[in-house]
């Protein structure tokens, strides 16, 4: 017996290895975000960082065919037209403004990744849509649940909220921008190297963040001197870890674990935000946070278990830039 329960064994060590990766660093890049934007312009080192992630996953397929000896795949122009567009609604519309609504004296990274824990929900409910289906009570219902844990959240405490309304609003334009590239996605015509299409969608992601950042004037009020250790450091750590990491224990899951299991990061990750917020930057726990963490976490649990089997799909990760 213990020999027929040997391979079990081995095959779910790497799984377990790939759904910690994603957890922990993805769950971890809400804080590295808040850390980023401390000193750094929110637009400017969005771009920065994708621009840069993207480069180097370029750098490695070509590097890997070159090793191998194939020309490998060539993208075509109506690759790059997918590619920019995803990498627009993702990365500018999503990821972009989530970075814009951690600026200080607006949303700790906790809040940002419980308010993004309802992309599922939005994804559930587009699909329908889409589809002309009518939705599914469980739809429904996560949509209701969701807005009720928004609604806690800005509940307001002794005449104030303690929440800012404006980063909400941003958080949920993001989510929204999010949900749709994601479906955008599933049917774009994309290569079919998954890594290629990623670093093209982070590029042309990145590049998108540049010019709004240029636009807004940001690289004329920035200094770089200004820009803390911790800051850089945080930077260093969401283009390594966050954006090629974990997006590669994430690819991996899709393509040896079931979907199911690799979409859990969608309620595990606030989990680890939340935590990491609280212990690292002193963000504050309050009962009202809880509530609506366990709330939408809830919703997301019951959508993600609950869908049918003919229409499950992870979507992409916040921090996949395109898998997602």
């Amino acid at each position: 017996m213990s020999r027929a329960a040997a391979p079990t064994t081995a095959a779910a060590l790497p799984t377990a290895l790939a759904l910690l990766i994603v957890y922990v660093v993805w769950g971890s890049t809400y804080l590295a975000i808040a850390y980023v934007v401390d000193t750094m312009p929110p637009f400017l080192s969005a771009g920065v960082r994708y621009l840069v992630a993207g480069a180097i996953m370029l750098g490695i397929v070509w590097t890997y065919g070159r090793l191998r000896r194939t020309d490998g795949e060539r993208p075509t122009l109506a690759h790059w037209r997918s590619a920019a567009i995803i990498g627009t609604l993702l990365l500018l519309g999503g990821n972009g403004f989530v970075v814009l609504a951690e600026q200080p004296n607006m949303l700790s990274s906790g809040i940002a990744a419980v308010l993004v824990a309802t992309v599922p929900i939005w994804l559930n409910l587009f699909d329908a849509i889409l589809h002309r289906r009518r939705p599914s009570l469980l739809v429904l219902g996560g949509v209701a649940a969701g807005f009720v844990g928004v609604l806690i959240l800005l509940l307001p405490t002794g005449g104030l909220s303690e929440v800012h309304p404006g980063g909400v609003a941003l958080v949920m334009f993001a989510t929204v921008s999010w949900a749709i590239g994601s479906l955008y996605q599933r049917r774009a015509p994309l290569p079919r190297n998954p890594q290629l299409g990623v670093g093209m969608e982070m590029a042309a992601g990145g590049a998108a963040l540049l010019i709004v950042a240029t636009l807004t004037g940001e690289p004329g009020r920035t200094d770089v001197a200004t820009f803390s250790t911790e800051s850089i450091v945080a930077l260093v750590y969401l283009i390594v870890f966050g954006s090629l990491v974990a997006f590669s224990a994430y690819i991996w899951l899709l393509n040896n674990a079931p979907v199911a299991t690799a979409a859990t990061y969608a309620y595990v990750n606030p989990i680890v935000a939340v935590g990491l917020g609280a212990l690292l930057r002193s963000e504050p726990l309050t009962p009202r946070t809880l509530l609506a963490t366990a709330i939408i976490i809830g919703a997301v649990v019951a959508m993600v278990s609950g869908r049918p089997r003919e229409v499950e799909a992870a979507g992409p990760a916040p921090e996949a830039a395109a898998s997602d």
